[in-house]
């Protein structure tokens, strides 16, 4: 059985990975998605990703206990306990909580990926972790595999396209899949710039502006690859650790 690899690249293209009844990877390494993958790793007890910044508000009115979390612009919005860089999520601020999280895209493509049976969480911090758990998925329940990037406010993501390029390469060396054009587009991409992902990934736009903001060491944390074994899983309107959710 032959697994195909697609590729959709910004978070309003993830109905139809739904529609085609994928195994979804989304994907927003500046910084969703690193953000949430290193908020699990510390003890979080879930994140639950909301695409506006009342949506939390409320969410937290109705569960004080609850941390809100994310960004407008890169920065903190006003009365939110965190940020979205991921350094702010320690084990001491962030273990045994409940984190409701609101971001520019890396949400919303989470929100729009609702309604497919599987969705994981990935990032160049888990590519490994997040290519053999989607590859796992689909060869037992016989489905092709989505990465779908979250993009920048609708726009292409360099970041996200190699990020998803570094999946796809660990899929491809299963030997079990069948990469499309843009999925190879993106391993192409990812094979030229994995000898400096971070070099590479400061030439992008998001990134430069978020080293202008004085956000430089989240851009340096996000570059780095498997860091993390770690697979979340996004279901129920929450993202939780592959062994907290099964």
């Amino acid at each position: 059985m032959e697994i195909r690899v697609n590729l959709e690249l910004k978070a309003e293209t993830a109905p139809r990975a739904v529609r085609r009844g994928d195994v979804i990877v989304a994907i927003d390494v500046l910084r969703c998605s690193s953000t949430i993958i290193t908020a699990l790793t510390n003890g979080a007890k879930a994140v639950i990703p909301v695409e506006t910044v009342r949506e939390a508000e409320k969410m937290r009115e109705i569960n004080p206990e609850y941390l809100l979390a994310g960004e407008r612009r890169g920065l903190k919005p006003r009365g939110f306990d965190m940020g979205n860089s991921p350094l702010e999520f320690t084990r001491e601020k962030v273990e045994g909580r409940e984190i409701v999280l609101t971001t520019t895209s890396g949400t919303k493509a989470l929100r729009r990926s609702e309604g497919a049976r599987w969705v994981l969480v990935g990032a160049f911090l888990n590519a490994r972790s997040a290519a053999r758990k989607a590859l796992q998925l689909a060869v037992k329940e016989d489905l092709d595999i989505t990465l779908l990037t979250a993009g920048k406010r609708g726009r292409f993501s360099l970041e996200d396209f190699i990020c998803a390029g570094a999946i796809a390469e660990e899929l491809k060396a299963a030997g079990e899949t069948t990469l499309s054009d843009g999925a190879t587009a993106a391993n192409l991409a990812y094979q030229t710039a994995k000898e400096d992902l971070l070099g590479t990934l400061r030439r992008g736009e998001h990134a430069q502006y978020l080293v202008k903001i004085g956000l430089e060491e989240d851009v340096e944390f996000c570059s780095q690859l498997n860091r993390y074994e770690a697979a979340p899983i996004y279901r129920d309107g929450a993202v939780r650790l592959w062994n907290r959710q099964l």
